[in-house]
């Protein structure tokens, strides 16, 4: 099967990127190294390709409604210029995919899913738009740009008229960029490093990157690939779709009841039933870790207690490249998933110890 590209693709290729399937999409997993790339988020300012991710429009009458019927945050809370972070909760109390919604105007909403679910989490959408709202899936006409790390507000500044400095976090505007007018400048991301990222028209792809990289220069801005993109969500404590959520996980044993509302007349799908859980508890939860031995966590192994009972399992992992050692998150069951509780990792047969922790994950 033929992948595909993004606006930038061809750029990657130029810049000797080492590309990869990702979602179906070739995308830049390296330029230089992924700790090199890493640490230039943490210190500087670096640019992620994210144009993969989709993007659905809900509008008119009934968007809010179909909205507060599928998703577990309360939208009807949500204020014009502000995004939210929320979940699909699926039928069995697991996760369709967890999303992010911006709201536009009265009756103007915009849902960014992640781009290995474009396809189901579309399906999910109209198959549960029972009311007639008006929804349209944009991601194919919509490009996306992450520029994360301390310097880059400065330097986006540079290519606009908006304060950047008046948008608070996770909120947006509609402005004009390097020229490029209807971008949304929205200061979210998924770095735990600060920043912003930009959606625009495709056609608009390479003036928008080249004008970054003008006025990045000076702050020694540079393209970052989607491996230090995955250490980064880690260091910040960011769950990863398909990894640390997924159809069978519950926000409530992720550890994202705080998007899941149980507000008034807000009946998402299967309510009743992480009501229930809530209410009664959840036998496993997520986790984040940090290895006291020497070792490195990989997804699918598993934690054991002191005398080598399977305790529950890493959903991710890797070797922090700020603390030089090995961090993670994962399922375990209740009882060892308070902070600072001693447990154990089964790293090919070795038992290596780690325990409980509280991103992020850097000095």
């Amino acid at each position: 099967m033929e992948l595909k590209t993004t606006p930038f693709t061809a750029i990657h290729i130029a810049l000797g990127a080492k590309m990869h399937e990702f979602a179906g999409y070739n995308m830049p997993i390296q330029y230089t190294s992924i700790i090199e790339e890493h640490l230039t988020v943490c210190h500087g300012v670096g640019v992620f390709d994210v144009s993969h991710m989709g993007e659905f429009w809900f509008k008119g009458p009934k968007a809010l409604d179909l909205l507060q019927s599928i998703t577990s945050n309360n939208v009807a809370t949500l204020p014009i210029g502000k995004a939210q972070y929320s979940c699909l909760p699926n039928e069995t109390g697991g996760i369709v995919d967890d999303i992010v919604i911006y709201h536009f105007e009265p009756e103007k909403y915009l849902m960014v899913v992640n781009a290995a679910n474009i396809e189901k989490d579309w399906n999910w959408v109209t198959s549960h738009n029972r009311i007639g709202a008006e929804v349209e899936n944009a991601s194919d006409r919509m490009a996306q740009l992450a520029i994360q790390g301390p310097k880059a507000q400065e330097v986006i500044q540079k290519l606009t008229a908006v304060n950047l400095a008046d948008i608070p976090f996770y909120g947006f505007v509609v402005g004009e960029v390097a020229g490029v007018k209807q971008v949304i400048i929205s200061a979210t991301g998924y770095t735990g490093a600060g920043g912003f990222e930009l959606y625009f028209y495709p056609e608009y792809a390479q003036t928008i990157w080249e004008a970054l990289f003008k006025a990045g220069e000076p702050e020694g801005i540079k393209p970052i690939g989607l491996g230090a993109r995955d250490t980064l969500r880690l260091e910040a404590g960011f769950c990863l779709y398909g990894n640390d959520l997924d159809d069978t996980t519950s926000p409530l044993e992720a550890g994202l009841g705080w998007i899941t509302k149980f507000a008034e007349g807000k009946n998402f799908t299967n309510r009743a039933y992480l009501e229930k859980q809530k209410a009664e508890g959840v036998e496993r939860k997520l986790i984040h870790f940090k290895m006291i031995d020497r070792g490195i966590p990989r997804e699918h192994y598993d934690f054991v207690d002191a005398e080598g009972n399977i305790i529950g399992h890493v959903t991710s992992g890797t070797v922090s490249p700020t603390l030089k050692v090995g961090i993670g998150m994962g399922y375990v069951k209740t009882a060892y998933a308070k902070l600072d509780t001693e447990i154990y990792i089964d790293v090919r047969g070795r038992k290596l110890k780690a325990v409980v922790a509280k991103p992020p994950f850097r000095v």
